[in-house]
This record gives C-alpha cells, sequence and structure tokens, in this order.
C-alpha cells in the first residue's frame, strides 16, 4: 500500500482548518442569543404560601413571547404581574410576556414574578429549582435559580399575601381556615 501524499494531507489539513475558521466566524456573526440571567426563588413565610420566582431574560435577534414556565419538583407555576388599580395593589395572570429582540424582560418584585406552589422539599434542601422556559420560536431553556428563605424586609415588612389576592385557589381557603 502507498502512503497517503504529504502535500494531499498537508491540503485536507488546511481545508479543515478553514473551514472550522468559516464556521466561527459565522457564530461569531449572529447577534446575541436568547437566554435567562440572574435569578432566584423566594419561598412563601409559611409552607402554604406560594413561593415567588425572579429573573431576567435577554433577548435575541427576533422578538418571542415567554408562553410557560415549568418545573419537575414544583406542584404548579404562573406568571404574575402585580398592577396598581383603583389604588390598590393586585395582580392578574399572564399567559405570556413579550421579550424584544435585543432588550430584555424583567420579573421582579412589584412588576412581572412566577407564583410557585408546593415546591418539592428535596429542591429547597438542595437549594435550587430546575425551571424550564418555554418561547414561542420553540426555545426552552432550562436554569437553576437558587432558593432563598422568606424575606420579610423586601416587602416592606411583611411578605405579601398572593393568597389574599385570589390567586391561591385552595391555598386561599386554607388562608381563611388559618384565621379563624
Amino acid at each position: 500500500m502507498k502512503p497517503f501524499p504529504r502535500r494531499l494531507l498537508i491540503g485536507a489539513t488546511l481545508a479543515a482548518a478553514a473551514f472550522g475558521l468559516a464556521a466561527c466566524e459565522e457564530n461569531m456573526g449572529k447577534g446575541p442569543v436568547l437566554h435567562i440571567s440572574g435569578g432566584q426563588i423566594e419561598m412563601g413565610a409559611t409552607p402554604d404560601r406560594p413561593a415567588v420566582g425572579y429573573f431576567t431574560v435577554k433577548g435575541g435577534d427576533a422578538p418571542v413571547e415567554l408562553v410557560a414556565v415549568s418545573a419537575d419538583l414544583a406542584q404548579r407555576i404562573e406568571m404574575h404581574e402585580s398592577v396598581k388599580e383603583n389604588g390598590m395593589m393586585t395582580m392578574k395572570s399572564l399567559t405570556s410576556a413579550p421579550v424584544p429582540a435585543r432588550g430584555t424582560l424583567e420579573f421582579k418584585q412589584g412588576g412581572k414574578h412566577l407564583m410557585i406552589w408546593n415546591v418539592n422539599p428535596a429542591a429547597v434542601r438542595a437549594g435550587k429549582l430546575s425551571l424550564v422556559f418555554m418561547f414561542t420560536n420553540n426555545d426552552r431553556i432550562v436554569v437553576d435559580l437558587p432558593i432563598k428563605n422568606a424575606s420579610t424586609a423586601a416587602s416592606g415588612g411583611a411578605p405579601m399575601d398572593h393568597a389574599a389576592m385570589g390567586h391561591g385557589g385552595d391555598d386561599k381557603k386554607a388562608a381563611d381556615a388559618a384565621k379563624k
């Protein structure tokens, strides 16, 4: 068997390197990639209260909408927004939230946020909850958000009573029963 000509081997190596560089330049030429940055989950003050999730979505080249967030180790997750109506703070459920191209969507205290019911104690012990963020462009982004204990200072001395706002379902009934 004849040895492979050295000249062909060098040519093939250079061609492979050039192809690799072209692919690298292609990726470098693309704009920002849709991703989740920062964030945390704050547990409810008592076990019957839902946890709250905060994070920032950084937009990619095209506008999209965040349409759902799920977690295997939580019973239910909903997107909500705190709004002022008739001089009172209230919450409304969101079916989606827009992420502008190259912009940001913030889920933060006093605005958009996640309501997370019945976080599995194993996730609480681990100090993180794995969330799946789903978008209209079919992207699914998995992010582990750290879990923090309930804070009383962040909300002016007392945790926000989501159950009393009518978004807790059975949680509201439990809260009402506890008050009696």
